[in-house]
C-alpha cells in the first residue's frame, strides 16, 4: 500500500495555508497501516504538531455522548424507542412549527401545533428529534430564536437548559424529519438522570477510565494545557474553503476549556487526542469484541432515515459549500452519517461508512466494507466536512484497494 498520495493531499493543506497542522492514522483491520503528523501546532511559536497535542473535540464530542448513552441501553435503563419524557417531562408539553404553504416551518416560529407523536430516545440518537442547533442556519428565525433563548451558553447546566430547549418550538414533528442539532445535549441530561452523576462524572468512570481514555475532559488539567493547540480561521468564515490562518483564540467562548463553566455539554463540549479517539473508534469495529453489545453496534452503524430522507444542510448556511453534494447519498445511523452510495463527493466510499467529523478539524469514519477506520486531527475552525477530508479520505481508499 502507497499512501504517497494521501500524504500529498495533506501536504497541500499546508503548503495553501488551509492547515497549520494535521496529524492522521490509518487502520486496516485493526492494524495502523500509515500515519503522518506534519507542520505546525502553533504558528507563532513554530512548535511542531505530535500526536499527542490536545484537540477541540466539538461536534466529535456526539459520538462519544451516543456510546455512553447506547452502553446504558445495554445495561437495560431504557429502550431506543422510550420517550424521552419519561426521564425529561418537559418534552412532553413541546410545541411544533406547522408549515404552510409558501412558508416552510423553518422559518414561522409563531405558527406552531401540538406533539403528534413523542420523541424517542432513537430520534435523539440519530437527530429526527425536530430539535435545531443554532450554528448552521444563521439569520433564520429559529437561529435567531435558539440564541436569544441562551441555549448554547456556557452558563446553564444540563438541567438548567432542558426547560430552555422545550420552551422552544420544534421544527418538525418527531421523526419526520432531519435536523442536525443539540438533541445530544438531551442525551447528556439523559446520562446524569439514570446515573445520577454530573455528564463529565458519568463519562470518567463510565467510559473515558474503561478504555484508557487519559486526556479526553470537559476541563483540561493543568499538564495538559501545554498540550493543548491554538485554533485558527481563514479568511472568511462564511468560506471555509479559503485559505488563510488567522488566530481564533476566545471561541466557544473566553477560556474555554481551560477554566470551569456550569455547561457540561454532551454535543460539543470536550477536548481529546488522536490516541483517545482511535481507542474509542477501535471499540466500535464491526465483527470484534467491544464496548457495546454486538447488535447495538450494528443498530449503530445502520441507517436510521427512511430512503426518502437523507442527511442534509440548509444551501444557504454555513455548509454552503457541501450542502448541494449531499441528497440522498447519505443517511444517518445512532451517531454519525451512513454512506448508502457512491457518489460525486464520495467516489470510492462504499456503502455503510460510518462518519462524522468537529467543526474545529477533528474526522473519524469507519468502513466495514474497506475494513478501514480513519482518524484525523487538524486545528482549523469551520473544517468540519471540509473538501480536504473528502479528498484525503478517497486517496486512503484509492491505496487500500488500488484499481
Amino acid at each position: 500500500m502507497n499512501f504517497s498520495a494521501s500524504h500529498a493531499v495533506l501536504q497541500s493543506c499546508l503548503d495553501s495555508r488551509l492547515l497549520a497542522g494535521v496529524s492522521a492514522l490509518v487502520l486496516k483491520n485493526g492494524e495502523v497501516v500509515d500515519k503522518i503528523c506534519i507542520g505546525k501546532a502553533n504558528l507563532d511559536t513554530g512548535e511542531a504538531l505530535r500526536p499527542d497535542h490536545i484537540y477541540r473535540a466539538y461536534s466529535s464530542t456526539k459520538l462519544i455522548t451516543s456510546v455512553m448513552v447506547l452502553k446504558l441501553l445495554d445495561e437495560g435503563h431504557f429502550g431506543l424507542d422510550d420517550p424521552i419524557k419519561r426521564w425529561i417531562p418537559e418534552f412532553g408539553r413541546v410545541r411544533v412549527m406547522r408549515a404552510s404553504p409558501g412558508a416552510p416551518s423553518l422559518h414561522r416560529v409563531d405558527v406552531l401545533e401540538d406533539l403528534q407523536h413523542d420523541i424517542s430516545i432513537r430520534h435523539l440518537l440519530s437527530h429526527q428529534a425536530g430539535l435545531s442547533h443554532g450554528v448552521f442556519d444563521p439569520g433564520t428565525p429559529i437561529f435567531k430564536a435558539y440564541h436569544a433563548a441562551g441555549v448554547r451558553l456556557p452558563s446553564s447546566s444540563l438541567a438548567e437548559l432542558m426547560p430552555m430547549l422545550a420552551a422552544l418550538p420544534l421544527l418538525y414533528q418527531p421523526g419526520l424529519g432531519w435536523e442536525y442539532s443539540m438533541a445530544t445535549d438531551v442525551l447528556a441530561r439523559l446520562v446524569e438522570i439514570v446515573t445520577g452523576q454530573t455528564y463529565g462524572e458519568a463519562l470518567r468512570t463510565r467510559l473515558f477510565e474503561p478504555l484508557g481514555m487519559v486526556d479526553t475532559t470537559h476541563l483540561l488539567r493543568p499538564d495538559q494545557v501545554a498540550r493543548f493547540v491554538p485554533l485558527y480561521r481563514g479568511e472568511d468564515l462564511a468560506q471555509p474553503v479559503l485559505p488563510g490562518l488567522h488566530p481564533f483564540p476566545d471561541v466557544p467562548w473566553p477560556d474555554a476549556f481551560l477554566k470551569p463553566v456550569a455547561r457540561q455539554a454532551g454535543t460539543s463540549g470536550l477536548v481529546i487526542t488522536q490516541a483517545d479517539y482511535l481507542r474509542l473508534l477501535l471499540q466500535l469495529q464491526p465483527g470484534k469484541p467491544g464496548f457495546l453489545k454486538p447488535a447495538t453496534l450494528a443498530e449503530m452503524l445502520r441507517d436510521q432515515l427512511p430512503a426518502e430522507r437523507s442527511l442534509q444542510f440548509s444551501p444557504d448556511g454555513l455548509m454552503a459549500h457541501i450542502a448541494p453534494k449531499l441528497p440522498f447519498h447519505m443517511g444517518f445511523g445512532l451517531g454519525g452519517a451512513v454512506t448508502r452510495t457512491r457518489s460525486p463527493l464520495q467516489p470510492n466510499s462504499l456503502p455503510g461508512e460510518f462518519q462524522w467529523g468537529g467543526l474545529a478539524g477533528t474526522h473519524w469514519c469507519i468502513s466495514p466494507a474497506h475494513g478501514v477506520t480513519i482518524v484525523l486531527m487538524a486545528q482549523r475552525h469551520f473544517s468540519f466536512w471540509h473538501p480536504f477530508w473528502f479528498d484525503y479520505k478517497a486517496s486512503v481508499y484509492a491505496a487500500i484497494n488500488p484499481t
